[in-house]
């Protein structure tokens, strides 16, 4: 359960992040309302999974009320309100995150700590960037005059988070590495090498096919291979929770 919960308080962060850094100058108003519903989705199911999952933490519930009220400021074409509430969905939701990172690590000194802390959000940040740069691809059917810059801005914030990511990720792995190996069975290999081939290998090699694929240009092809992308990045860092609550 807690696990459930790690990862929607993850993904809720990274993808109202996603709405943060996007301009509202090149994309409609539509888009920041509708996304701003679904991190509003993910908060109240993170807020109705805190207590089962052993702490009442009231940030996502928090986090809902805030992407609520920034729909509601989309829908009424308020972009400067819109942008103010949904950074504040986005500092809660992170403050959650480090929260339920803090509590499955357990009583342990802050040096290790820090690492899991930014390691969870910057998890976040590659799952939810790469799905806003999808749910911005599908947008494209209902404002075909928008600019692809806009579309080709949104993968390389994702490419970014990937690459922080993969630094994390690297730094933290390879001293363990060799213990980890020596002590490990068929499954917790068969998760590191799912881990490694599609959030740390596959992502970044789908992300640049469709940043070259807006070249043509074709949004819809690019929005195809985002798909395959956010199911790689997805697939990724949940393998990555898993191999983390094993070891």
């Amino acid at each position: 359960m807690r696990l459930l919960l790690d990862f929607l308080c993850r993904f809720g962060w990274g993808l109202v992040a996603g709405l943060v850094i996007t301009s509202p100058a090149a994309v409609t108003a539509g888009f920041f309302r509708v996304n701003s519903l679904v991190v509003m989705g993910l908060a109240t199911f993170a807020a109705l999974l805190a207590p089962a999952a052993g702490g009442g933490w009231p940030l996502p519930a928090a986090a809902a009320v805030a992407a609520w009220m920034a729909s509601v400021a989309w829908f009424g074409e308020k972009r400067r309100a819109g942008l103010v509430l949904c950074a504040a969905a986005a500092l809660l939701l992170a403050a959650a995150t480090v929260g339920v990172a803090r509590a499955v690590a357990g009583p342990v000194p802050v040096a290790t700590l820090v690492p899991a802390a930014l390691g969870s959000l910057l998890s976040g940040l590659v799952v939810g960037l790469t799905v806003h740069a999808m749910l911005l691809g599908h947008w494209y059917l209902n404002a075909p005059g928008m600019s692809v810059a806009a579309l080709r801005r949104a993968i390389g914030q994702a490419l970014a988070a990937w690459g922080a990511c993969l630094v994390v990720a690297a730094a933290a792995a390879v001293p363990r590495l060799p213990d980890l190996l020596r002590g490990a069975d068929s499954t917790t290999l068969a998760l590191l090498a799912l881990r490694w081939l599609a959030g740390l290998v596959g992502l970044p090699v789908l992300l640049v096919m469709a940043r070259k694929t807006l070249d043509i240009p074709n949004t819809q092809s690019a929005t195809g291979i985002l798909y395959v992308a956010c199911l790689a990045a997805i697939l990724g860092e949940l393998t990555a929770q898993l191999l983390a609550a094993a070891t």
